[in-house]
């Protein structure tokens, strides 16, 4: 059986506030097309389809309208297992009715570990594929707590109760794939890190336990497993340097970091021997880094002006004069183009602010609403984010005043 392995969509992220809806409709549409193209028959989801555990409406309209094309498609069986950021409640919600249309969703660990391992069929009915979904697991879901325990016997308990977990199902699945008329390949998903795993700078990356103790050794999974669809890392990566044992990483790119990585999703085959292909995934928003003096980053922009193409700019400024011209300079550079400036920094300028201490007003002579905007100024946030930067802190602003009204009271 052909399939899909994908993750960390991160449904619903912004990057500095700007709203990433389009390249995840993009994205999406590019998918569903690639799965009909490839004729692939069941989709592996492993963890954080959304990047909130309270996405909006929107979102989740956007993640239903996908569901109900692979519905529809050549694609059988799509599997979706619980990230760190996904609440397990809202995956959970619709997975009775999503079942029958063989939309296999495990948001938390089950009661019963007999729920996590799916049996996938073909057209003919006929077993291919046995998978052990097995979502992001909590603390809770895994390990018993002592009094007095140290925190390296909290994370070595932890670490205990991931592997014991994922040998449990593998022994279980071993019972039901004895059952078959003929034996199928056992793939395991999950949401991780292993030990060895590549991150990028600054890519918002939650580590997903607390110590080194908790990051799992890739010996915790059974050789016997045919493939290994993990999520969690944003880069796509090689797990123990072993080609069937896989980070898809993130479809979109996740920060400017990231501007001049690739992106893929990995088509796997399980046959005698595991074939992956990467399938690399189209770039729908660029993103670039410019850093240098003000001339260079003026010249970056011109030349990135000249290619005429939806471009979203993160400047850093690292000349040694002082800049505070520097943001008037870069948005009439950018002017009536598709470039678009979603943060810039400059250092110099911050730094500059600090050390005049004697001319800055003390907390106490500041409102609130002045504080605000000085911290808006200093970290140079373009004026379209400010807006609505401005309406969340005038809520926040009401809702605790309120607070105090009530405590009075």
């Amino acid at each position: 059986m052909r399939f899909l392995h994908t993750s960390d969509w991160h449904l619903g992220h912004k990057l500095y506030g700007r709203s990433r809806h389009r390249e995840h409709l993009d994205f999406l549409n590019w998918l569903s097309t690639t799965i009909e193209k490839r004729n692939i028959e069941a989709l592996l989801i492993a963890g954080d389809i959304f990047d909130t555990q309270t996405p909006s409406n929107k979102t989740l309209t956007l993640y239903y309208r996908f569901l109900s094309l692979i519905a529809g498609s050549s694609c059988r069986h799509v599997i979706i297992v619980g990230g760190n950021h996904d609440s397990p409640a809202l995956l959970n919600a619709p997975r009775e009715i999503l079942g029958f249309l063989n939309i296999h969703i495990i948001g938390r660990v089950p009661d019963s570990i007999d729920d996590e391992i799916i049996t996938l069929r073909d057209r003919d009915n006929q077993p291919r594929l046995m998978v052990l979904a097995a979502p992001y697991l909590r603390d809770r879901d895994i390990r018993s707590t002592l009094a007095g325990e140290t925190l390296e016997e909290k994370d070595q308990k932890l670490l205990n109760g991931i592997v014991d977990h994922y040998s449990s199902l593998y022994e279980h699945a071993r019972s039901q794939q004895a059952e078959l008329d003929s034996p199928v390949p056992i793939v395991a998903m999950g949401h991780l890190f292993c030990q060895g795993g590549q991150t990028v700078e600054g890519d918002g990356l939650r580590d997903l336990y607390i110590g080194s103790l908790a990051h799992v050794d890739s010996t915790a999974f059974n050789d016997d497993i045919a493939y290994l669809a993990l999520g969690h890392l944003h880069q796509m990566q090689r797990v123990g340097k072993k080609d069937n044992r896989r980070y898809s990483g993130s479809p979109l790119l996740m920060n400017f970091q990231e501007a001049q990585s690739r992106k893929f999703v990995l088509e796997v085959e399980c046959t005698q021997n595991t074939c992956v292909t990467e399938i690399e995934i189209p770039v729908f928003q660029r993103l670039e880094k410019i850093s240098g003096s003000m001339e260079e980053i003026l010249t970056a922009i011109s030349l990135l002006r000249a290619e005429n193409q939806s471009i979203f700019l993160e400047i850093h400024y690292l000349g040694k004069a002082l800049a505070d011209d520097l943001q008037d300079r870069v948005y009439s550079a950018v002017k009536g183009s598709k470039l678009e400036v979603l943060r810039i920094n400059n250092r110099q300028i911050f730094d500059h602010i600090l050390q005049q201490t004697t001319e800055i007003k003390t907390l106490e002579e500041l409102s609130p609403e002045q504080v605000f905007q000085q911290c808006l100024d200093l970290h140079e946030i373009p004026p379209i984010q400010q807006k609505e930067m401005h309406t969340a802190f005038a809520i926040t602003m009401a809702a605790l005043q309120e607070e105090n009204d009530a405590d009075e009271e």
